[in-house]
């Protein structure tokens, strides 16, 4: 069980993070392109900005569950630092359902978005909003699956210890 679930943490993550890579490569390479057309003797592509946005919203959602498993979103580690196990314990277990409870809110609109939008297209390229859209919804999908699983390990092993980037998973923890 540790074994089959520690697997899908890490093929997952490197999926995530494959993803992440692409869009920020892609991006770089198409705001580099847009800058250098507007000194070359090149015709104008419009959809090169078109796509560095997508790239942009794509990469900050689909990142999202990652930084969530390895603890790597914005925290305030005042209260985290106080002493006490149980406190930090509950504060933290808190914490993780109420990204959780969020990122399913968040989850459940852009569900709403992806069906509500199949009809509107992109300016520039003509593509669906909906397939815009639909990563972002699997990067909140990944993001509300994985708080849930922190809140729950929190509670039962305590918090991870402070360097920790992974999901910990029977005391143990999963990179």
């Amino acid at each position: 069980m540790k074994q089959g679930l520690r697997r899908v943490v890490q093929v997952l993550t490197g999926i995530e993070l494959a993803i992440a890579c692409l869009a920020t490569a892609m991006i770089f390479v198409l705001i580099l392109f847009q800058a250098a057309q507007r000194y070359l003797p090149v015709p104008q592509v419009v959809w090169a900005g078109e796509v560095s946005q997508f790239g942009l919203i794509w990469l900050t959602f689909v990142a999202a569950g990652v930084l969530v498993t390895r603890n790597g979103h914005i925290a305030i580690q005042l209260i985290d630092n106080v002493p006490g196990a149980l406190f930090a314990r509950v504060v933290q277990t808190v914490a993780m359902a109420l990204v959780a409870v969020i990122s399913a809110a968040f989850t459940w609109a852009c569900w709403e978005l992806v069906y509500s939008a199949g009809f509107l297209t992109s300016p520039a390229l003509k593509l669906p909003m909906s397939w815009v859209y639909a990563i972002a919804l699997i990067g909140l999908a990944s993001a509300t699956v994985r708080a849930v699983v922190a809140a729950v390990q929190i509670a039962r092993f305590g918090p991870p210890p402070p360097d920790h980037d992974g999901l910990v998973v029977e005391g143990e923890v999963v990179r």
